[in-house]
């Protein structure tokens, strides 16, 4: 049958399963946006605030639900706004497809009227990115960039379509989408060489990130680490992949991570990295991170082995195959003594906070408690994604979203939006700065406006939080810049916008407000007024190495 562009594009997001799409419409991508009308009971568009709204927002739908997410923006400025997200998404491997629409070919390279190379922009951020000029390579192109996004290490893909193209006219035949199934290729010498290793090893430790959840490895990562008998921490994008309720759980490692998973990372004999990449945040000093182990890494990226640590050997392939392979082979270990020395760290190092006011982690456990563990919890980027990351248990994988690779502040009101949508049977919460929240708050009206009944929370210090702290500690306290203490009303805001809005400035008020928040069924935000001077404890300095951790306590041993 002969379809036009804008019909092959809208039946090629049918075939791909597609149920939500986030956008914004303009001059270029308006016969896209004529077709989606007409099948708006198919699939459900999010019309965001702004188009950076709407990449965060399909990235977020990504994370919570393993599926691909998609945006659209129009020419120019439309589709450059989506860079941001799209480079957050390239960074944590989320897999997405931002369909951008461009001038007619015919007026490409000529500087016209919201004319913009977004494929060579994007280049550097994404898996791999088309400009279709030819209506005939269409819906293979479409199709193509899904299998992209998902296949191996997932990422952002970027289809951009001229308008003229939307609008001619070709034989278009259905396809059913293609399944995306892991390889089962493991090196076997690989597989033996690291069952030898850890049947060797006497003190193991196991660090989990992210690519634990992207491979839906959870339950295998699990029945691994038991059979090793090791400790396990994890990276801020592994939060999830094992359950952190569990007692071999010892905190998230790095320069915010518990003592006790610092200290095991430098004191084992063997350290198992599993789909995680040793991001210069976890490792710290790099010639000392480790120093005393041998190291065995499990990753699908060949290109990330050695790449920031010198490793010991490596497994190269999806997750979840490799630890199906290493489970049916591996005997049962037992590890009492080394365990008994971790839980002593456990015990002497525990994460503090004040015991008495509105603070930080108060607020994180206190949404733990009432959510009973079962939320959605996103988060923008700073103080508070560090306390969101200390004090809330995860136990699930595609339960915490956050930017961990590329640290984009605005990213999670529309994330949150993004996972509201894929997983409306979760309560989802985003735990926001006051100075990310000036980046993204036009969103609350794009969740008023739909009625997605997300939970802002706002820890409020009226500064920029973490680099106050970076100032306090390391630039002789010249708060540069980093002072928010202006007139802004956030409560009258989220109302202005349509939104319910509480302030809270005791434990008492936050307690009510949550706890009504969660039986509105309607955005809320609630802003929770904090010390200006509140810190992230643990804490290990740039260049130093993460045995060197050190909290309050530790300071002020030194000052005395």
């Amino acid at each position: 049958m002969q379809l036009t562009g804008a019909e092959i594009v809208v039946e090629c997001l049918k075939e791909q399963g597609v149920d939500t799409v986030f956008g914004y419409p303009g001059g270029a991508i308006l016969n896209v946006y004529d077709e989606l009308y007409k099948h708006s009971n198919e699939i459900r568009h999010i019309l965001t605030s702004h188009e950076q709204g709407a990449s965060h927002a399909a990235d977020g739908y990504a994370r919570a639900t393993g599926k691909v997410g998609v945006c659209f923006a129009t020419s120019g400025p439309g589709a450059t706004n989506l860079v941001t997200g799209i480079a957050t998404a390239y960074m944590d491997s989320i897999p997405l497809v931002a369909i951008t629409c461009n001038v007619g070919v015919s007026l490409l390279g000529k500087d016209s009227f919201q004319e913009i190379d977004i494929a060579g922009i994007t280049m550097p951020i994404t898996k791999h990115n088309y400009i279709v000029k030819d209506i005939n390579q269409l819906a293979d192109t479409i199709r193509k960039s899904f299998i992209i996004a998902k296949k191996g290490r997932p990422g952002p893909v970027l289809i951009d379509i001229p308008k003229d193209v939307t609008a001619a006219k070709t034989e278009y035949t259905p396809q059913p989408a293609v399944q995306v199934m892991p390889s089962s290729d493991i090196d076997e010498r690989d597989l033996e060489t690291a069952l030898a290793m850890i049947r060797r090893s006497e003190r193991p430790f196991i660090c989990v990130g992210g690519g634990a959840i992207l491979s839906d490895a959870a339950e295998e990562f699990y029945r691994f680490a038991k059979k090793v008998d090791a400790p396990v921490t994890d990276t801020l994008m592994g939060h999830g992949a094992f359950p952190e309720t569990d007692e071999l759980y010892t905190g998230m490692v790095g320069m915010h991570g518990t003592k006790a998973s610092d200290y095991g990372v430098d004191e084992c004999d063997l350290l198992i990295v599993a789909g995680a990449r040793f991001s210069d945040r976890v490792t710290g000093n790099v010639n000392e991170f480790a120093k005393n182990a041998e190291i065995l890494q499990f990753d699908i990226d060949a290109a990330e082995m050695n790449k920031n640590v010198l490793i010991t050997e490596g497994v190269i392939g999806d997750l979840k195959v490799i630890l199906e392979k290493l489970n049916s082979r591996l005997e049962q270990q037992d590890h009492t003594q080394w365990k008994e020395r971790i839980n002593s760290y456990k015990e002497k190092y525990p994460l503090v906070y004040p015991a008495e006011g509105l603070s930080g982690p108060w607020v994180v456990e206190e949404i733990y408690r009432q959510t009973e563990g079962d939320a959605i919890v996103v988060t923008e980027v700073g103080q508070h994604q560090m306390w969101a990351a200390q004090f809330y248990q995860f136990t699930e994988p595609r339960t915490f979203l956050t930017s961990g690779g590329l640290g984009t502040m605005g990213y999670g009101l529309g994330a949150s939006i993004g996972a509201k949508m894929g997983r409306p049977d979760k309560t989802v919460v985003n735990i926001a700065g006051d100075g990310c929240l000036r980046m993204n708050m036009n969103e609350i009206a794009t969740a008023a406006r739909n009625n997605i009944p997300i939970i802002e929370v706002v820890i409020n210090n009226h500064v920029l939080g973490m680099v106050r702290q970076w100032q306090d500690l390391f630039y002789e306290q010249r708060y540069s810049q980093t002072v928010l203490n202006d007139a802004v009303d956030f409560v009258k805001l989220a109302e202005a916008m349509g939104a319910v809005g509480y302030r809270a400035q005791t434990r008492e008020e936050f307690q009510k407000a949550f706890a009504e928040a969660l039986t509105l069924g309607r955005p809320v935000l609630i802003d929770c007024q904090i010390d200006k001077d509140e810190k992230v404890w643990p804490m290990v300095a740039p260049g130093a190495a993460i045995r060197d951790a050190f909290d309050e306590a530790d300071m002020k041993k030194k000052a005395d």
